[in-house]
């Protein structure tokens, strides 16, 4: 082999080396920061305004907790108001409910409602006010827009575009369902295999979100989201064997897996919408644009991903190490939710 030729070859290996260690870098960033984002509360605070009678409305305002610390959140509305009844105050496992009548001295129609301090958090707030006349509004509110104007009713565009942005939100914090789809990726490497096992996913996680959330099936929350973590686990076991040349379900029929996890995961996603509420005129409607919603955002990190490994392909082939570098670093990060969320569920 001439100089260049071995000079040519050293500056190869170089690269590859230098690529393996970025994408296992990222890797573990990726990860790290989920775990650190789990630290801090994104799960999203819900605020029911429901009229009994005329100007006189039941409100309800859950917010989330971490053990006995809850976010620092308030309800204010820019009309005034008069407080029927009193605060009452009820904790629950991960949320705080309190629950009082109020009077508007002031119509509430035309009026801004603010969720005042979710300005200072990573969490959403979804705002359900239904009227006596049966109109009703939903909006959902974020630390960069704590506040939203009350229209006299809501359209159905404008239902369907509220839970929409909140399924892409859901999963876009999701970083248990966002690892698993990763690891499914690292095992099906054809597209079109890619393509059935994604539908796979989708059709299941569709099928027990439905049921789940409209009460046909229900399960604990909390073995639920350990049977996630542990699904994880499971997957990136798999792209382990399947670098070492061995063979199973998984790695021959990656849909039927999909499938099987799917149906688990739909039940994640159940939880989050129930936290969440439904516009009771529009359930089927709310439904299917919070999956809309939970697949655009799906198919919007799948998209990010191969888009970055095919950018990456284009510069060094990249190395066999870096897929199974990437494999464990998914399955420590969901060892450690297992283990965490088993912890919870005997607290």
């Amino acid at each position: 082999m001439t100089r260049r030729a071995q000079r040519s070859e050293r500056v190869r290996a170089v690269c590859e080396g230098t690529v393996s260690v970025w994408l296992i870098a990222l890797t573990v960033v990726a990860a790290l920061y989920s775990v650190a984002a789990v630290a801090h509360e994104v799960r999203p605070a819900y605020l029911s305004i429901l009229e009994e009678a005329p100007n006189e409305f039941d409100v309800l305002f859950k917010t989330p907790t971490q053990g006995d610390a809850r976010l620092a959140l308030k309800a204010v509305f820019s009309g005034r108001t008069e407080t029927v009844s009193p605060v009452v105050s009820h904790p629950t496992d991960d949320a705080m409910l309190q629950t009082w009548r109020m009077r508007m001295l002031e119509p509430l129609p035309g009026q801004k409602v603010l969720i005042d301090g979710l300005q200072n958090t990573m969490t959403d707030a979804l705002v359900r006010v239904a009227f006596i006349n049966g109109n009703t509004w939903s909006a959902r509110l974020t630390p960069g827009e704590p506040s939203a104007l009350i229209p006299p009713s809501q359209s159905i565009w404008d239902v369907f575009i509220t839970y929409v942005d909140q399924g892409i939100s859901h999963i876009a914090f999701g970083f248990d369902h966002l690892l698993f789809v990763a690891g499914l990726m690292l095992i099906v490497r054809d597209w079109r295999k890619l393509v059935r096992a994604v539908t796979a996913f989708t059709v299941a996680h569709s099928i027990t979100l439905t049921c789940a959330t409209l009460g046909w099936v229900t399960l604990p929350s909390r073995p639920v989201e350990a049977m996630i973590a542990i699904s994880i686990v499971m997957v990136a076991a798999e792209v382990v064997r399947m670098e070492r040349g061995q063979l199973s379900l998984a790695i021959a029929k990656p849909w039927m897996v999909a499938f099987a996890f799917g149906l688990l995961h739909g039940f994640g996603f159940a939880g989050a919408l129930v936290e969440l509420g439904l516009p009771q005129g529009d359930i089927p409607l709310a439904l299917l644009a919070f999956n809309v919603g939970v697949e655009i955002g799906q198919l919007a990190f799948i998209a990010v991903l191969l888009t970055a490994v095919y950018l990456a392909g284009r510069v060094v082939a990249i190395p066999r190490r870096a897929t199974v570098a990437s494999a464990y670093a998914i399955g420590i990060v969901a060892a450690f939710w297992c283990a965490q969320r088993l912890d919870a569920m005997f607290l």
